[in-house]
């Protein structure tokens, strides 16, 4: 798996500090920055990673501002992707399990790099269950396409 990773200024130090974990654990990482404590715009770091995992170039994106927000506004505006803003275990298992996320965003003024760990790993180990939750992803890509955002389908 490859996983790309972005943030602003706000949350720079949580995504060096996940970066270094997804490493260890051998997960392929592509680290988009910012990559210092410079006031940056979120959008220009959400941008490269949502367009990555929208187009399929990457399995999944992680994305982290000062609360979160932004970069969950700005990743879900991306054609197929599921941005989710975790703050605890039980909404990092259901963003998989319900919504098969392909964006974790995080807060990096707002979540502890010991919690935020945690939620990483629950993240990363929890499968999509599908059935009835299929159905309803089924029908935000057909808003989607009815919007004419929708990725083309593979043949």
């Amino acid at each position: 798996m490859t996983i790309a990773i972005g943030s602003d200024h706000g949350g720079v130090e949580l995504k060096d500090f996940l970066v270094q974990l997804l490493r260890a654990k051998g997960i392929e990482v592509e680290d988009v920055g910012t990559n210092g404590n410079d006031s940056v715009d979120y959008p220009d770091f959400g941008r490269l990673v949502a367009l990555r995992v929208s187009k399929g170039e990457v399995e999944r994106g992680i994305l982290i501002c000062t609360n979160g927000i932004g970069m969950s506004i700005l990743a879900n505006k991306f054609p197929g992707i599921r941005a989710a803003l975790v703050h605890d275990l039980q909404v990092a298992r259901m963003s998989r399990e319900h919504t098969d996320s392909n964006i974790l965003v995080l807060g990096g003024g707002v979540t502890e790099k010991s919690l935020a760990e945690q939620i990483l790993e629950v993240w990363l180990q929890t499968p999509f269950a599908g059935g009835r939750h299929q159905r309803r992803l089924d029908k935000i890509a057909q808003v989607e396409k009815e919007l004419g955002t929708r990725i083309k389908e593979e043949s």
